[in-house]
């Protein structure tokens, strides 16, 4: 594709800086945890940890672990062209979605940017909900707004094709939304049915919630708040919800979920272990597995199949069709130790084959149990599960680059490793 038209399809948008604001938990914290422990994040403050990193982390995997995930952006979509409209915007197929379904699926524009990642939730035949990062909010709806407006490209190959296609689009978390506002709370881990399940007594209700299945919701009314209740999360497990209520009801929610579910060992859980638990599962962050730096694509990240190439038309197709065809890196999830005096291993460390050449670069990392689990993006070559490797760190002080270490380090550039490493599956449930 010329970069000429690459360019005229790009949608560009600059966050003007603001305070950070206060998400719907953000006095709950408080009675948690340190104003010391909270941090911007996404333009919210949130809190880091409340205990530990290790030991919220560990309460996701052994028993269950509740996330703040209100500052998440939550948008209707209604009216008899909202299924086509986010066909056209959304790369998976939404018209695949039954009522009570949801899919994951990438917004890019029409030079084959990733602007999001999405969960699209179909309410009804003209009724969605579609769930954005907080971070990039702000540019998803300016982007729809521009679509809406004309000022958006849709088709760099067809720059006169115009946008015939109008639904209603709202901010499910503003008060004006009214009584079906929406925020997301998130309840991960092997005891969360079993917390869900004891905040009602009503057996309809139990059994509703019951044959709820990965990436299927439900609505009901419990503990007296009605709840959209959603079998999706992003920490790996298996049995895992996101809570969508109303922003007025939040706090109430919150407070039933952590007295309830004491007794089957439920954490409140900060930044810390939300990114901890979705490295160890090999879940991509945007900025970080998808887009960022890199420009990686979802082909890379190891999403192709969100991208329904089949479809005969969607924003930025053309573009995901070249990229499909010839990338040569991929994401790929690697293990390494993480023993007494290991250090601990970063961004943009360099990762090397068995020959000491660098293949690609450390995306994200955190410690999970005896091991250090990270994300990478490396050449495909490097990719096999059980491949060994090597890792390089990087200079993290003016005396280590004094004794010759690189501050950053280029595809192809021999070096000696400073720590192994080893490949093991992309993903990983728990």
């Amino acid at each position: 594709m010329e970069k000429s038209k690459a360019a005229a399809g790009e949608f560009i948008f600059e966050l003007s800086k603001s305070e950070p604001k206060q998400s719907a938990l953000y006095n709950e914290h408080l009675k948690l945890t340190d104003k010391s422990r909270m941090a911007d994040f996404a333009g919210f403050m949130m809190p880091l940890w409340y205990s530990s990193i290790s030991n919220e982390h560990k309460a996701v995997r052994c028993a269950a672990g509740l996330f703040d995930c209100t500052h998440m952006g939550v948008l209707e979509f209604a009216g008899k062209d909202a299924a086509d409209f986010l066909n056209l915007i959304a790369t998976n197929d939404v018209n695949t979605l039954t009522e009570g379904s949801a899919q994951y699926s990438y917004v890019i524009d029409a030079a084959g940017n990733i602007l999001d990642d999405i969960i699209v939730y179909r309410r009804g035949k003209e009724k969605f909900m579609v769930v954005v990062n907080a971070g990039n909010e702000p540019k998803i709806k300016a982007y729809l707004a521009a679509l809406q407006s004309g000022k958006a490209i849709l088709d760099i190959d067809n720059p006169k094709r115009k946008l015939e296609l109008n639904p209603a689009i709202s901010d499910m978390k503003e008060t004006e939304f009214g009584s079906d506002g929406r925020v997301d709370i998130a309840l991960q881990g092997p005891a969360s049915l079993d917390i869900l399940l004891a905040l009602t007594q009503d057996e309809k209700i139990k059994e509703q919630i019951k044959e709820v299945k990965p990436f299927k919701f439900t609505q009901a009314v419990i503990a007296g708040i009605d709840c959209i209740i959603s079998r999706t999360g992003y920490t790996g497990a298996k049995i895992s919800f996101e809570l969508f209520v109303s922003p007025a009801k939040a706090a109430q929610l919150w407070e039933l979920l952590l007295e309830n579910g004491k007794s089957f060992g439920l954490e409140p859980c900060g930044l810390g272990a939300r990114d901890s638990l979705r490295i160890e599962a090999g879940l991509p962050l945007y900025g970080h597995e998808l887009s960022g730096d890199f420009d990686i694509s979802p082909f890379e990240a190891g999403y192709g199949w969100a991208v329904k190439l089949q479809k005969e038309f969607f924003i930025g197709k053309n573009a995901m069709q070249q990229r499909a065809k010839d990338y040569d890196m991929q994401v790929a999830r690697i293990k390494i130790s993480a023993a007494a005096g290991v250090r601990p291993v970063r961004q943009n460390d360099a990762v090397l084959n068995e020959n000491g050449k660098c293949v690609g670069w450390i995306l994200s990392c955190a410690k999970a149990g005896e091991n250090q689990l990270a994300l990478a993006y490396v050449e495909k070559e490097s990719t096999k599960e059980n491949q060994p490797l090597g890792i390089y760190y990087l200079a993290r002080s003016k005396r280590q680059m004094e004794d010759g270490k690189k501050q950053s380090v280029q595809k192809n550039e021999q070096l000696k490793k400073d720590i192994e490493a080893i490949t093991v599956s992309r993903f990983e449930k728990f």
